[in-house]
């Protein structure tokens, strides 16, 4: 069995701005194991904000040959690297037997689910052109995290009145920001609001007042996590590239379900290929975010399929 890697990039539609910087394509990574003939295949995107970048997490790939989906759970620690092998060694495995990585985990076909769609950090003028060109869609993503965010959330809202909105500010607040605009996100309908304040700082949340469910991003990896979240999160938010892969996700989602936690389900800006496993975690979680292909301008040869806002299991010829 032997792992091969490969530099893909996509661009987006438009730039993609957060609190951390913007950008203008998605910079991938695809993992390859082949045995006798037989390839699966997964992706990660490697994230700077968790000391990661594309020549490291490519070194960490290219290490792992011939290692099963149980000890690569030891191998490597929870990131990008294990993300990408964990979800080729399913892709694998499911092409080996003919069958597919749900059935694999012991799941019921999976059934399509809804995603937010995220309008990135912008101007409230451009953010408020921004949610009337998506106020159809069910729910919308917000990206803000600056002291002057209230006029771009007004502008969502009074563009789209009837849309559900989430905010994320990507650890770009301070405890004094967020109570300061937390009963305004109350007042203008938001139901949730991503990781407000820097993951280093956010003990203070089990000390001040939470007037809507608050969800751990950058707080949350895997299992691990979830004893330092207490009194301080209502949500935790999964991804690939943060737990190491679709092995770990399904453990942390049931996980963090015994414990009391809601679950998101989210993404970073990756191709069809990164969202595929993750819509199985997905299945029944209170918030999805698995918009990554609808902000690329060019996709996977076989996408994932997109009515609107829904997103639909993968194919066979994509993934698992």
């Amino acid at each position: 069995m032997k792992v091969s890697v490969a530099r893909d990039v996509f661009p987006l539609v438009r730039a993609f701005t957060i609190s951390r910087g913007s950008r203008t394509e998605a910079h991938v990574l695809t993992a390859s194991v082949n045995d006798g003939g037989i390839t699966g295949c997964g992706e990660c995107v490697p994230y700077a904000r968790y000391g990661e970048t594309l020549d490291s997490v490519q070194r960490q790939i290219e290490r792992f040959d011939g290692i099963d989906r149980t000890a690569l759970q030891e191998a490597l620690p929870p990131g990008a690297a294990r993300n990408a092998i964990d979800c080729a060694l399913w892709d694998l495995e499911a092409k080996l037997l003919g069958r597919r990585v749900w059935e694999l985990a012991g799941f019921s076909a999976p059934g399509p689910v809804v995603t937010a769609y995220t309008i990135s950090l912008d101007t409230p003028h451009n953010m408020g052109l921004a949610a009337a060109e998506n106020s159809h869609r069910p729910m919308l993503k917000i990206k803000l995290g600056t002291p002057d965010d209230m006029p771009r959330l007004e502008a969502v809202r009074n563009n789209a009145p009837n849309t559900r909105i989430i905010v994320d500010a990507n650890e770009g607040w301070t405890a004094e920001i967020y109570s300061d605009l937390a009963p305004h996100l109350v007042r203008l309908g938001v139901e949730l609001v991503e990781q407000p304040l820097p993951a280093r700082d956010d003990a203070v949340l089990a000390e001040i007042p939470r007037p809507l469910p608050v969800c751990a991003d950058e707080s949350c990896h895997d299992r691990a996590s979830l004893p330092n979240l207490k009194g301080r999160y209502d949500f935790v938010n999964i991804k690939l590239d943060k737990t190491g892969g679709l092995t770990e996700a399904l453990a942390l989602r049931n996980a963090a379900r015994a414990a009391g936690y809601g679950v998101m389900v989210g993404c970073m800006m990756g191709s069809s290929l990164a969202m595929a496993p993750a819509v199985l975690v997905a299945q029944n979680a209170a918030v999805v975010d698995l918009d990554g292909p609808l902000l690329l301008a060019e996709d996977r040869e076989v996408p994932l399929g997109y009515d609107g806002s829904e997103v639909h299991p993968p194919s066979r010829e994509l993934w698992g």
